[in-house]
């Protein structure tokens, strides 16, 4: 059984959003991937959409949406994407803060170096939950 892994930040809308399609593209056979946050915005945040569909192909909005972690079943390991705020609490048995700035509002540039550096922090995990047997 793969253990849960739940990206978490305040309005579910970019980063954890970002985090769940990578996680689901790069380490399916690894991880199940899911967002949420402790807000909801109508919309996944366009600029994200597009850029991941432009980057890696997948369109986001076919199967994601912005949701409460009151939504979220129980997981196995908890992300917190680097809210700058006091961070929504997820029970888990494994927790990790990513820090990264929010690219909202920011330059195409800015949203390609975010979006990569939580593509090596995927990997990154699933390498983790594979050599450590974290679960």
């Amino acid at each position: 059984m793969k253990p849960k892994v739940a990206f978490i930040c305040v309005h579910n809308s970019c980063r954890s959003q970002i985090a769940e399609a990578l996680g689901r593209h790069f380490a399916s056979n690894t991880f199940e991937s899911y967002s949420a946050g402790t807000e909801t915005k109508p919309q996944i945040n366009q600029d994200a959409v597009r850029l991941i569909k432009k980057i890696y192909n997948i369109d986001m909005e076919q199967n994601q949406y912005s949701k409460l972690i009151t939504e979220l079943s129980e997981v196995d390991i908890n992300i917190k994407m680097g809210c700058n705020v006091i961070c929504p609490f997820v029970d888990s048995k494994y927790e990790e803060d990513w820090g990264l700035d929010d690219p909202t509002g920011k330059s195409d540039e800015e949203f390609e170096a975010v979006i990569a550096e939580i593509e090596k922090k995927v990997k990154e995990l699933a390498s983790k939950i594979k050599s450590e047997s974290l679960f």
